[in-house]
């Protein structure tokens, strides 16, 4: 009596490795051929993206105090106008950098200040509406901070607004700001230098350096971070990285994003077989 022929095992059908392969990759095109919104062509239409990704409601950045709008709750963090409690109770975008700093460097400064360099010069423009750049503040302190540089070695105490930690020393031109704030600071100094080739002294450099060592990247920083590189394309690289693909610009981010995520997990299983 025969015995009945044993069946060989089936192979694997190369076919099936390759239309896994070929969803992944074409998932990754279809995510690396997003075209993120462009960055905001100036300072007025910057604000505008500031004030969604900040939300109606949040904290201003020197002195953590509760907003809400336009309007600051002077109450929350003990705030105490110095001279003008008309602005103090409204918020400014503050360029941690400031438009100063920026444009005096470069020709168009010196033929008619900020205005010439925001309508004549493109690399300006773009300097003076960078996200990562804008913070909100309180307008009395926007105001008296200036353009004044940033230390961490002023002799006098925190007391000048209430309970907010910021120090302005007008006959020295300086500022010290809350150590809470002075690694976001020195992070956006460190970024705004090499993005726009803006000088840096070498004092400065090493100011922001260690305080960027002391004071690490804190959760809402990284939050921040990627809702700007979602508006502008790019993130600050001082507060890590960023996943442009999770920011979903229109339907087909959304549809891409997560094509991602299923062509991963296909394309690890048809590598595994």
């Amino acid at each position: 009596m025969r015995k009945p022929a044993r069946r060989k095992p089936a192979r694997k059908k190369p076919a099936n490795r390759l239309l896994q392969l070929g969803i992944a990759l074409l998932a990754a095109l279809a995510a690396a051929f997003l075209i993120p919104p462009q960055a905001p062509d100036s300072f007025q239409e910057a604000k505008q993206l500031a004030r969604q990704i900040h939300g109606e409601r949040g904290q201003t950045f020197y002195c953590g105090c509760a907003y809400q709008g336009n309007r600051v709750d002077l109450a929350s963090c003990g705030y105490r106008p110095r001279r003008n409690a008309q602005r103090a109770a409204r918020i400014e975008w503050e360029h941690v950098v400031p438009a100063w700093v920026i444009g005096h460097q470069r020709q168009c400064w010196q033929q008619g200040g900020r205005d010439r360099c925001s309508e004549r010069d493109p690399v300006f423009a773009r300097a003076e509406a960078d996200l990562h750049n804008l913070v909100p503040a309180i307008g009395e302190v926007n105001g008296d901070r200036s353009n004044f540089p940033f230390t961490d070695r002023l002799s006098a105490s925190p007391g000048q607004y209430g309970r907010c930690g910021m120090v302005i020393d007008f006959r020295r031109r300086q500022a010290m700001p809350p150590e809470a704030t002075r690694g976001a600071i020195a992070r956006t100094y460190l970024y705004m230098h090499e993005r726009y080739g803006l000088r840096l002294a070498k004092q400065d450099r090493q100011r922001y350096e260690a305080w960027h060592r002391l004071y690490p990247v804190s959760e809402a920083e990284r939050r921040r971070n990627q809702a700007i590189a979602c508006r502008m394309g790019w993130g600050n690289p001082y507060v890590g990285e960023v996943a442009l693909w999770r920011c979903g610009f229109g339907r087909l981010g959304e549809v891409a994003g997560s094509a991602l995520g299923i062509a991963g997990s296909l394309a690890e299983a048809a590598l595994r077989r």
